[in-house]
């Protein structure tokens, strides 16, 4: 795990995900995280490379954020775009609204200059998303964390610790903003931070690399996994299928991860639940048609002892 200002730099170089020149749109809130971040981003890809978008969700008063955002970017010498959003119009969670809100931007943005969208996550952040999805749901996605790249979306920090970057933003002498949401016990995310991962810490002082370690092992691992479950499966997504025969000679973990991926497939998205039937499924006839709606708006066919899936119809559609 990197430490010190040299530590994250190299950490991030390692990371091979802020190439030299490689245009880059950094997410600036202004904590010490995204400061660090943009200010990495800087060294690694060039200052000319990387633009700083700031969102103010309106969730805070004041514009001191804002603030600390325009004299980072100034010394750095990156230009910053800073958007505003209303959050009087959030609907439902308040933090999942602004997060969707804000990669909508941020996409937008990298569209138009061809860039990658570069987050904060730091191996903290990796530790606490593990333990908070293996509370909240079962499953192997949960012990995977949060992948170094998926799209455009680049997490060069995930090597470094939270108070690595801390360390690193008072080295360089960025004065950062602290928002008090991150300490509230309102949400879950920041009750896992206190609460378990310090307990772990107590435990044992490498917990949190412990946790961080153990989920890149298993993604790699998955990678396997995945192949092996490609070479199942016949056709091309969305409409892969595999015969009936072929699935229930496979070993458990093979059949969830099987009707668990052509699941998925099928709806576009992830369909939560459906391995949990996977044994349900493999009982289905062979003979003529047979179907089972599974969780997650999709519905197992087979037909002419093949099985596949379809998307479910909604409900008084």
């Amino acid at each position: 795990m990197a430490e010190g200002g040299h530590g994250v730099v190299e950490a991030a170089r390692g990371s091979g995900l802020l190439p030299p020149g490689g245009p880059v749109v950094v997410l600036l809130s202004g904590g010490p995280d995204s400061v660090c971040l943009t200010d990495v981003a800087a060294r690694l890809a060039g200052a000319r490379s990387v633009t700083a978008l700031h969102i103010d969700h309106g969730l805070r008063p004041g514009e001191a954020d804002t603030a600390i955002c325009v004299e980072v970017c100034a010394v750095i010498g990156v230009e910053l775009e800073v958007r505003t959003l209303d959050a009087n119009s959030a609907r439902g969670n308040i933090q999942g609204w602004a997060r969707e809100n804000r990669y909508a931007i941020a996409a937008e943005m990298a569209t138009e200059l061809g860039a990658t969208i570069a987050a904060g996550h730091t191996a903290s952040d990796q530790a606490e998303t593990v333990l908070y999805r293996l509370a909240a749901a079962p499953g192997r996605r949960a012990l995977l964390g949060m992948t170094p790249r998926s799209g455009k979306l680049v997490r060069p920090l995930l090597g470094v610790e939270r108070a690595s970057t801390v360390e690193y933003c008072l080295s360089r002498g960025f004065i950062t903003a602290d928002d008090p949401s991150n300490s509230s016990p309102a949400f879950a995310r920041n009750r896992v931070r206190a609460g378990l991962v310090g307990a772990l810490k107590e435990i044992h002082p490498a917990a949190e690399a412990n946790v961080v370690a153990t989920a890149e092992i298993l993604r790699d691992e998955a990678a396997v996994l995945d192949e092996l479950v490609d070479g199942l499966i016949d056709g091309t997504a969305p409409n892969r299928s595999i015969p009936l025969a072929r699935l229930r000679e496979q070993p458990p973990a093979l059949r969830r991860l099987t009707v668990q991926r052509l699941a998925d497939e099928a709806a576009g998205r992830l369909a939560p639940g459906v391995a949990r039937r996977a044994d349900d499924i493999a009982k289905l006839s062979d003979q003529g048609v047979a179907m089972l709606d599974v969780p997650g708006g999709v519905r197992a066919v087979v037909e002419r002892g093949v099985l596949r899936f379809i998307p479910r119809a909604p409900l008084g559609s």
